[in-house]
């Protein structure tokens, strides 16, 4: 039974997290609205920073445990799996629509984030100074974008708006929203320490690295959110949505988790994830705009060749 336990932790965790992630969502969401925020500014920050709650608190639990190599596998690896294996996925139910103006400008604004990140990162490690020039830079981005959005609506804005309306029914009134957000909130910690307790467990039975577990199980269990959130959308009719989810989360889990958790803790860079994955998220970033910006949609083709090239990934992962 003893040997039972760190499994039982690994799924109990992705089930707080998974549960933690969409109450935190519909919890800020509705008392973003009950202030009065605008649905772009909501689903450009709140919605996004919300499906990306789930890789902060266990980035921040394993950086604060000592087990920095899942924090930085975690973040990298949900990068990837989100383009590859989520993109992907929603892409063969139902082919994910890629206007120019999102892919130029979202897209953009992700490549960049993504290009300070592995530069930043050519150091050995993220320290305090790296995580405040990032999350500076965030701040910015979000500046520039509303201001664009204010003064030019244009496709890129409306999907925002799309993703909150995707969120689906939100509490009403003060009180609901709070004990939401608590409830969220609670889950995910209770979740980002089973997942990661038994994620450290399971990599020293196996003997592979605690890098390739957070690049992993871990990145898997975090992504889930968004896999829900984005297959719930296609299914809705609103595939496009999905290519709004994962450009935002992929620019947050790298300049909010990473930058947010080096102020606390600073990060240093395995050498595994230094000599290839960090590459590899850099090249499946710069495939997918693209891919989207040349054909201005993921068809199910594409789609399925991106879930292949995750599997191979993590097979390459597991077998070295």
């Amino acid at each position: 039974m003893e040997q039972l336990i760190p499994y039982i932790q690994i799924i109990a965790g992705l089930v707080f997290l998974t549960a933690g992630g969409e109450f935190i969502v519909r919890g800020a969401v509705g008392l973003a609205l009950l202030l009065g925020v605008s649905k772009v500014i909501v689903g450009l920050t709140i919605v996004a920073a919300g499906t990306s709650a789930p890789e902060f608190v266990v980035s921040l639990n394993a950086a604060l445990k000592g087990t920095a190599d899942i924090a930085m596998g975690n973040v990298v690896g949900s990068n990837i799996a989100n383009i590859l294996l989520i993109l992907g996925a929603v892409a063969v139910l139902k082919p994910v629509a890629a206007s120019r103006v999102t892919v130029v400008r979202d897209g953009g604004t992700m490549l960049l984030g993504t290009v300070l990140f592995v530069g930043l990162c050519m150091f050995g490690a993220i320290d305090r100074w790296a995580g405040a020039l990032m999350l500076c830079v965030l701040i910015a981005i979000w500046y520039f974008t509303y201001k664009h959005d204010k003064n030019m609506p244009s496709d890129a804005s409306h999907l925002h708006e799309d993703e909150v309306d995707e969120v689906g029914e939100v509490p009403t009134g003060w009180v609901k929203p709070i004990i939401a957000t608590l409830i969220g909130i609670a889950a995910l910690m209770f979740g980002a320490e089973w997942l990661v307790e038994g994620g450290v467990t399971v990599a020293r039975q196996f003997g592979v690295s605690e890098a390739v577990i957070g690049l992993t199980l871990v990145a898997f269990g975090t992504s889930l959110p968004e896999l829900a959130a984005s297959v719930v959308a296609a299914f809705r009719g609103h595939a496009d949505v999905a290519l709004g989810n994962v450009l935002g989360s992929n620019l947050l889990n790298l300049l909010v988790i990473i930058g947010g958790v080096s102020l606390i803790a600073p990060i240093p860079v395995p050498e595994q994830i230094l000599n290839s994955d960090l590459w590899i998220m850099l090249a499946v970033t710069i495939v997918l705009l693209i891919v989207a910006y040349a054909l201005r949609n993921i068809s199910r083709i594409t789609g399925a060749a991106f879930v292949i090239a995750y599997l191979v990934y993590v097979f390459q992962l597991v077998a070295a």
